[in-house]
């Protein structure tokens, strides 16, 4: 959907000569629900100053102003290496990852306040201490808000594929979105991926490959009939019609990342009889 309110006009700083850094597209979620009850309210309240990070805003609820910088040591306290997670859901994959891996620091990034809420009853319940949280629109969280080359692994685990042609431009993963994820990964980072739509497993697929930016960690792997788009296609999953004859020859599907908890999310969408494509790329030392 369309952002309520209408950008304004750049004023200072380098809105003057960049005119991208105000949306002009639709932004590439939807907003739902954000009334708080019972124990997400009580969490929300209790926990929130302590870990959801007070961005300032600029054109809309969800902006980020282009002077605000997030600073990782003072915001935990430590240096470490940082996993920024884009699209959180309900909290379950990063709450998961931090508390098995004290050593890391993790950033959530998500517009849903309720699934905000119910990160902080998880870092409640796990006792957690290396857990941020930011609501925001994701690309400029990677535009504005984090520095270059401060991340360790971004994570975007399914995000919303738009499955209309219509709607495709509303895709986060797309050819624009890659200097931005670029921008933040540290030389030799890694970005992972996952998705249970095909089409836009091969539109990822395609557009990493092609980067300059990135490389694939598994160039060539889960191809021909190991490919889950094989079987996509030939057994008609996802309501098309079978394709005996179809071969995926370029393969680059990665294993399953043994730091991503299945969630209740993914459980649905295999129990539909979806498969699950991963994808990982390490982010070039040298730039594109």
């Amino acid at each position: 959907m369309n952002d309520p309110v209408a950008p304004k006009p750049p004023a200072s700083g380098r809105a003057v000569d960049d005119l991208s850094f105000y949306r002009t597209d639709p932004v590439s979620f939807v907003r739902r629900g954000s009334r708080l009850h019972g124990k997400r309210k009580d969490s929300w309240d209790r926990l929130s100053g302590d870990y959801v990070i007070q961005v300032p805003r600029d054109h809309a609820d969800t902006s980020v102003h282009e002077d605000f910088s997030f600073d990782a040591e003072q915001a935990f306290g430590r240096r470490a290496p940082l996993t920024v997670e884009i699209g959180t859901g309900l909290g379950e994959a990063i709450a998961a990852a931090a508390e098995a891996h004290p050593e890391r620091d993790f950033l959530a990034v998500e517009v849903y306040l309720p699934g905000l809420a119910q990160l902080m009853a998880r870092i409640d319940a796990k006792g957690l201490t290396n857990v941020r949280a930011v609501q925001a629109n994701a690309p400029e969280v990677l535009d504005v808000m984090l520095e270059p080359g401060s991340v360790d692994e971004l994570w975007i685990f399914f995000s919303d594929p738009w499955h209309k042609t219509r709607h495709h431009k509303r895709r986060l993963i797309k050819e624009s979105f890659l200097p931005k994820a670029a921008r933040v990964l540290a030389p030799g980072g890694t970005w992972r991926l996952a998705t249970d739509w095909s089409h836009y497993a091969e539109q990822m697929r395609r557009i990493l490959d092609a980067s300059e930016d990135f490389t694939s960690l598994h160039p060539g792997e889960q191809s021909g009939t190991d490919s889950p788009l094989t079987q996509v296609r030939r057994g008609g999953l996802e309501g098309h019609d079978p394709e005996p004859g179809f071969v995926d020859e370029t393969g680059g599907w990665a294993p399953r990342y043994e730091g991503r908890i299945r969630t209740s999310f993914e459980g649905k969408a295999v129990a539909a009889g979806r498969l699950v494509f991963d994808l990982a790329y390490r982010r070039n030392d040298t730039p594109g």
